[in-house]
């Protein structure tokens, strides 16, 4: 017996489709317009603070006779209140008595050096404020 050799047929060819995807935008969205609505605000009446302002510092203090010298930035008459304020000073006293070269004032003026009489100690670098 003889065996029927089939032929193979050739095979047909595949056709391949490609698709192109052609960038388009999609459709923009609309975005929701933003609604500021204007708010009054009611202000409270604000009470200014007032910081008081150093009119001298003390430049110097003799311990045994209990004299500041202080450098004022201001004009200060004898028997003003002055503040001491400092890192471990905290004081207040009336001006009794002032010396500019060893000779009594009852005005000091602005820039100048001059001695008072305290009855506490002071350091060197301590603010001096005017008390109203």
């Amino acid at each position: 017996m003889k065996k029927k050799i089939k032929k193979a047929k050739p095979k047909a060819k595949k056709k391949i489709v490609v698709k192109l995807k052609t960038k388009t935008k999609p459709k923009q969205k609309t975005k929701p317009k933003k609604v500021v609505k204007k708010v009054s605000v009611k202000t409270k009446a604000v009470k200014k603070i007032s910081v008081p302002k150093a009119i001298g510092r003390v430049t110097h203090f003799f311990g045994h006779i209990k004299v500041a010298i202080v450098k004022f930035k201001v004009p200060v008459k004898v028997g003003a209140e002055i503040h001491f304020k400092g890192a471990t000073t905290d004081f207040k006293e009336v001006i009794k008595s002032m010396q500019f070269n060893h000779e009594s004032i009852k005005i000091a003026k602005k820039g100048k050096e001059i001695g008072i009489k305290i009855k506490k100690k002071v350091r060197e670098g301590d603010e001096v404020f005017q008390v109203k």
